[in-house]
């Protein structure tokens, strides 16, 4: 028995969004998860996750038909190699999209696994000391009337959140009188005290997220996120030039290499990329030290559980994001997961590796 992979399980879990929720750009249909298992021949097990809302099953069969036969006998402290041996093998038809979930998702686990061999958790592991890490509440959908979305600024405060994020982009981002008028609103309700974002999820052209910046800087906006095409970097860095409030992106970003080329272009101030896409834990720790080369701010989209031990350790890292439309999906798959209390996640110092367990009333 030394640590080496005998097998590989992926489960798919998915609920539907009963409220119809919207952002500027898209209706969510559905939450969920892809699981992936990594087990040893000395029985422990890895636990790796990505998205589960669009391809999930090819992201399944990408693993157990393509990507398990290449790990299979091999340590889990190879993540460098296995990581480089599998972006080859699928660059030809990925190197960004549903084959890097399928990439991040195993190595996530194999750090799991790394952290448990070693019975470290992983924030440890990494360097870190503080397993305390300031967490914001993420929310107010576009498809919200004004009176919602100031009902969910204010739960999110009465929870204890110090931090909070909404929509804007109403009616496809064609009416951004609206959208002053609805943070006008929230900033009301809330206070001068509470750090508020926005996220735009990708709506508008360039010069027009940056009139709906300069008329909402009024409200002490402290990050606009995605206010135009992920890909549009040009139009990005429009924005960072057209106005003071601090510019967020690089979920819809994938690798080392496409956060070289947002801080190259100055197109960023808070890099906001995705282990659970990006390439797992040994793509995320490379990001993390590029950013931090270029003095900008690490704070990670969604999966805060996942993303908690490396905002812990990295030096750039400032805070996770608490996503609650994911609140019913995380408890389907991780046993009684840590919960932020008054807008700080407590990593368990106890449990090695990620420190989750698996819900065996949903995963078996």
């Amino acid at each position: 028995m030394d640590n080496r992979i005998k097998n590989i399980k992926v489960n798919l879990l998915a609920a539907p969004v009963q409220s119809g929720f919207q952002d500027a750009t898209r209706k969510v249909e559905t939450v969920g998860m892809c699981v992936v298992r990594v087990m040893t021949d000395d029985g422990l097990t890895g636990l790796g996750v990505t998205y589960h809302e669009v391809g999930g099953e090819a992201i399944k069969e990408l693993i157990e038909k393509y990507y398990a036969p290449k790990i299979i006998g091999r340590t889990p402290f190879e993540t460098e190699s296995i990581w480089t041996e599998l972006f080859h093998y699928a660059r030809g038809v990925g190197r960004k999209g549903l084959s890097f979930c399928a990439l991040s998702a195993v190595d996530i686990a194999l750090w799991d696994l790394k952290g448990k061999i070693l019975n470290m958790p992983l924030f440890r592991l990494l360097g870190g000391t503080n397993n305390k890490v300031p967490v914001y509440g993420s929310g107010g959908w576009t498809s919200f009337d004004d009176d919602q979305l100031v009902e969910e600024a204010v739960t999110m405060v009465k929870k204890g959140y110090k931090a909070i994020k909404l929509k804007v982009g109403v009616e496809g981002g064609k009416n951004i009188r609206r959208d002053v008028i609805r943070c006008r609103k929230v900033r009301e309700a809330i206070g001068p005290d509470i750090e508020f974002m926005v996220d735009a999820n990708n709506a508008f052209f360039a010069a027009d997220a940056v009139r709906l910046a300069n008329e909402i800087r009024q409200y002490d906006i402290s990050l606009f996120e995605e206010p135009v095409f992920a890909d549009d970097i040009p139009g990005l860095r429009q924005f960072k030039e057209g106005c003071d409030i601090p510019l967020g992106t690089g979920e819809h970003e994938y690798t080392k290499w496409g956060a070289r080329d947002l801080l190259l272009a100055n197109a960023v101030d808070y890099l906001q990329m995705d282990a659970s896409r990006i390439g797992g834990y040994t793509e995320m720790i490379k990001v993390a030290a590029i950013s931090e080369a270029f003095n900008k701010a690490l704070a990670p989209h969604a999966m805060e559980l996942i993303h908690s031990h490396i905002v812990a350790a990295a030096p750039n890292g400032v805070f996770l994001e608490k996503l609650f439309l994911f609140d019913d999906i995380t408890k389907m798959v991780f046993k009684d997961p840590p919960q932020p209390v008054n807008g700080i996640l407590t990593i368990p110092e106890d449990k090695p590796g990620l420190g989750l367990e698996l819900n065996d009333s949903y995963i078996w």
